[in-house]
C-alpha cells in the first residue's frame, strides 16, 4: 500500500454521476472529474482527517498515480476543502 509522507493524503476518487439531475445520460468524455474521494492512507503529520473519511478536494490539485491497477490521487492536506458527513 502507498504510505504518504508528512501532511500528504492518498485518496481513491468516488465516480461522478453519469446522469444529470434531469436524467440525461452523459458521455464518458463529458463527465467532470469528481471532487469527492475516500481517504485510503494519511501521512504521519495529519491529525484532522482519518482513513475512510470522504472529503472534498480542490479541483486543480493533486497528483494521480496508478498502483496495482488502481488509480489513486495524492493531495496535500491544504488541498482538502471539507469532510463529507
Amino acid at each position: 500500500m502507498l504510505k504518504p509522507l508528512g501532511e500528504n493524503i492518498v485518496l481513491k476518487m468516488i465516480e461522478a454521476e453519469e446522469t444529470t439531475k434531469s436524467g440525461i445520460l452523459l458521455a464518458t468524455n463529458n463527465k467532470e472529474k469528481s471532487q469527492i474521494g475516500e481517504v485510503v492512507a494519511i501521512g504521519d503529520k495529519e491529525e484532522k482527517i482519518k482513513v475512510k473519511d470522504k472529503v472534498v478536494v480542490n479541483k486543480y490539485a493533486g497528483t494521480s498515480i496508478e498502483y496495482l491497477d488502481v488509480e489513486y490521487y495524492i493531495f496535500n492536506s491544504k488541498d482538502i476543502l471539507a469532510i463529507v458527513e
